[in-house]
């Protein structure tokens, strides 16, 4: 199921959900098929992975005439992060794959040795945005506005100590992700200010779940800046794959329910471009991954 929360010119923000092309209202998906729906991500989320089982079934037996009282064309709607507030700060993953591994000891004075754990970082809340928004450049604070298309894990019930043969059983669905860094903004090696700046996790355009997505371990994903690519690869290259990163996050923290996990990018950076590069004032950037869509954001410097 292709989830996604939304607004309209005249509504606060909704849940919703695409079905032949169109945005379906849950909550009115609700009423009209006699099971109570929710109006929040995280609600929906809360109530089980089964509970999308559930919903696909009321689909067949709703008529198209129902459906389409309830429904909007896309262009009618205005896209938000599928979850515009995150519960909890986003849980990072740097250095995930190999060539990124290369590019940021040459640039960046990171370990040049694979890291034998998954480097763990977060990304507070308030640094969520949504597609067809601005990532903000505050000048007083960088001059190094960076990339990083990612995929994310939404996670979909709580774990502790989850052997990463279960993980799968622990995620919800998938979103894409834009990892925005301030290169120029590490202290003392800690990358909260780098990574935590308002805007700087564009995130969008929806969740799709996990029973759509046949493999996560082989999906492309790419990034464009002004059109031109600068990163291409493909998720089956992460030193640690998702059950990994369950698992070892899992031995850290509490996982829980509409956390989200960034897993990492790969090569191409500005920072490990010769000569580097850097995001500055109107430049847009598109972050795609396979079978889950794309996200465009533009940067405003302030």
């Amino acid at each position: 199921m292709k989830l996604l929360t939304y607004k309209t010119e005249t509504s606060e923000p909704r849940l919703g959900f695409i079905h032949n092309k169109q945005v379906i209202d849950m909550e009115d998906f609700g009423d009209v098929s006699n099971f109570p729906l929710p109006n929040d991500m995280l609600e929906l989320i809360d109530m089980g992975f089964d509970i999308i089982s559930e919903i696909n079934d009321l689909i067949e037996d709703t008529t198209d005439k129902q459906l389409a009282q309830i429904s909007y064309a896309m262009e009618d709607i205005t896209l938000l992060a599928p979850i515009p507030y995150p519960r909890k700060n986003i849980i990072g993953i740097g250095l995930n794959y190999t060539e990124h591994v290369a590019e940021s000891a040459r640039t960046l004075d990171t370990a040049n040795s694979l890291p034998q754990q998954p480097v763990i970082f977060s990304k507070p809340p308030t640094a969520v945005t949504a597609t067809n928004t601005e990532i903000v450049l505050n000048r007083k604070l960088t001059n190094q506005l960076d990339w990083e298309v990612e995929l994310a894990v939404v996670m979909g019930k709580k774990g502790k100590y989850v052997p990463k043969a279960e993980a799968m059983d622990y995620v919800f669905g998938y979103t894409v992700i834009n990892d925005v860094s301030a290169r120029d903004c590490r202290r003392s090696g800690q990358w909260i200010v780098s990574k935590g700046q308002d805007t700087f996790a564009p995130m969008g355009p929806i969740i799709i779940t996990k029973d759509e997505i046949e493999n996560p371990h082989d999906l492309n994903l790419s990034l464009k800046v002004n059109g031109i690519e600068k990163q291409n690869s493909n998720t089956k290259f992460m030193l640690f794959n998702i059950n990994d990163l369950v698992e070892d996050l899992s031995t850290v923290f509490t996982l829980e329910a509409g956390d989200i996990i960034a897993t990492g990018t790969p090569a191409g950076v500005g920072a490990g471009r010769d000569p580097q590069e850097w995001l500055k004032d109107g430049d847009v950037v598109e972050c795609t991954v396979q079978n889950i869509g794309t996200i465009v954001n533009t940067v405003k410097e302030i």
